[in-house]
């Protein structure tokens, strides 16, 4: 299952899920829940879950706006960055 419950593309929720474990749980933890000493948020709350659609997770991922995640554009392939958004 993906993080915020039914997806359309089923396909990519595992995918995305080891995008995840590989690259994010480092700092969102492995059940995303974050870790505010790193200024990694819980992405399993309300804000993320029903406050983010797939496209603005993937622009996230891309080129953060806040916070002191790196840019992942260039490290992660368009198809990498839309299983991760699935999945988150």
């Amino acid at each position: 299952a993906s993080l915020s419950g039914p997806v359309q593309d089923k396909s990519l929720i595992e995918p995305g899920a080891k995008v995840f474990a590989d690259n994010c749980a480092a700092c969102h933890g492995e059940n995303a829940k974050g870790n505010r000493d790193l200024g990694a948020p819980n992405l399993t709350d309300a804000i993320w879950l029903h406050g983010s659609g797939e496209a603005a997770i993937a622009a996230q991922v891309r080129a953060p706006k806040n916070g002191v995640m790196p840019a992942w554009v260039g490290r992660l392939g368009e198809t990498t960055v839309k299983e991760l958004a699935v999945y988150v």
